[in-house]
């Protein structure tokens, strides 16, 4: 069984991130700051060999009447020079002299040399327990050729850089945890307005739904969020209002039908009645037991419609064709009522599940029977939207609906009515149900209502 590890903190991840760039970054600058240094000594020992090899070269190149002379000449060479050793052989290697206690004839004899100052040709080399810079070079005068070594001695460049190194190492980690724990504080307090928004979110509950964050109390980077969140609970105040509703009229649609067959029962029942009463409150039972059937199947046929559980058999209908099926089925409907139906509209093919476009077309029709005046009529028009859909409108006159109801038209139960008439046989679910059939075929429905009351409902058409 796989462990569901937490995710890394935000504090632990932006710390992490600084930890890694300090250490890249310390480290590079050390790197740096130490490679100059010992450039810096570099160069400045290679202009002191320089110089000390040619003072020797100088002296070299006079004439000396004796060897004596030349030695005591070569042993003021230098002067001033601390740790610079250098050493003359002749061109054979015999030793002539040196400054050093060290003996370099070796070296020079295995060294590469050249003739004159080159500072490709300068080494390091370990001499007992000393460690030198050295150069060493070939010299020919008019009367004789030597082998010139100069060496100067490391100790003092190498014992600074160790020292150096450690200081560095030790202002580096310091500067390093320094820079951590200033950004572990940057973080713990940047990430306060997020505590302070987990603290003003958990005082959200169910009865206080209108709680909205400030937008203007909070850092800019955390605006889009509350925004989200705030657009959030709107929407989830809207379905918390409808689903009380909702509740409310369930509650209220069951409890008429229900009233209606216990008061009847009761009066039936309080005394002997004939056998013809009896049968009347059953017949009206039954009536409000259809009433009741109707409205648990279209509930659940909604239910099952939204969680996607209707199969759908979608194919091409013509506008026409649908429409005047339906129309003589209405036709009588519309006659008790004086009421004409009239067809409008392009001849049109579009994609939609044959009854359930039979099925919303009906609770169009039905929806707008019962509210058009008698002798108007009712009419149902398609027409081509250039998003390649077909809008089919059902229009009729009748009393104008407020526009703070239109929005809730499609609710289970919702009427404008407040005084919860009863129109008919209607028990409030026709509108969702055609909503429900519509958004499961694909398409979508609005409502407008100024002289005339239209809906309008929006389906895919079949290209030509």
């Amino acid at each position: 069984m796989k462990t569901k590890f937490r995710p890394m903190s935000l504090t632990l991840r932006v710390v992490l991130f600084v930890a890694i760039t300090v250490v890249f970054s310390l480290s590079f600058i050390g790197i740096l700051i130490d490679s100059s240094i010992n450039h810096h000594f570099s160069q400045q020992d290679n202009g002191e060999l320089k110089v000390i090899n040619n003072s020797i070269e100088n002296i070299l190149s006079q004439n000396h009447n004796t060897k004596e002379q030349l030695i005591t000449h070569l042993s003021s060479a230098v002067a001033g020079h601390h740790g610079v050793y250098y050493q003359v052989n002749t061109s054979k290697g015999d030793f002539l002299y040196s400054n050093s206690t060290n003996n370099f004839s070796d070296l020079s004899q295995s060294l590469p040399s050249v003739i004159g100052f080159s500072s490709e040709n300068i080494t390091r080399q370990r001499v007992g327990k000393s460690i030198f810079r050295m150069l060493v070079t070939n010299y020919k005068s008019q009367y004789s050729g030597y082998k010139i070594t100069v060496a100067i001695d490391m100790h003092f460049h190498i014992a600074f850089l160790t020292q150096f190194r450690q200081s560095l190492w030790v202002i580096m980690i310091g500067s390093g945890l320094l820079v951590l724990l200033a950004a572990w504080f940057a973080v713990h307090q940047g990430l306060n307005p997020l505590r302070g928004l987990s603290r003003n979110m958990h005082d959200i509950q169910t009865n206080k739904m209108d709680v909205r964050l400030d937008e203007n109390s909070i850092p800019i980077e955390l605006v889009n969020m509350v925004q989200s969140f705030n657009s959030m609970l709107d929407r989830l105040q809207d379905e918390f209002i409808r689903l009380s509703n909702f509740s409310t009229d369930i509650a209220h649609e069951l409890r008429t039908p229900l009233t209606n067959i216990f008061t009847q029962n009761q009066v039936v029942l309080s005394r002997p009645r004939k056998l013809e009463e009896y049968k009347d409150v059953l017949f009206s039972n039954l009536e409000e037991l259809d009433r009741l059937t109707k409205m648990v199947s279209d509930m659940l046929w909604l239910a099952k419609t939204q969680n996607g559980l209707i199969e759908l058999k979608q194919q091409v209908l013509n506008y026409n064709t649908e429409v005047d099926v339906l129309f003589e089925y209405f036709d009588a409907l519309a006659e008790d009522e004086n009421i004409t139906l009239v067809k409008q509209g392009q001849d049109l093919d579009f994609y939609c599940d044959k009854l359930h476009f039979r099925q919303l077309l009906s609770n169009l029709l039905s929806n707008a029977l019962r509210y058009t005046p008698q002798g108007s009529s009712i009419t149902v028009n398609s027409e081509k939207i250039d998003d390649g859909q077909i809008c089919i409108s059902v229009i009729n006159p009748g009393e104008k609906i407020a526009p703070e109801h239109l929005p809730y038209l499609f609710d289970r139960f919702y009427r404008p009515d407040k005084s919860r008439q009863r129109h008919r046989d209607g028990a409030g679910l026709g509108l969702s149900i055609v909503k429900a059939i519509v958004e499961a075929n694909g398409g979508k429905i609005d409502v407008s209502s100024d002289d005339n009351t239209c809906f309008r409902v929006y389906l895919a058409l079949v290209k030509d």
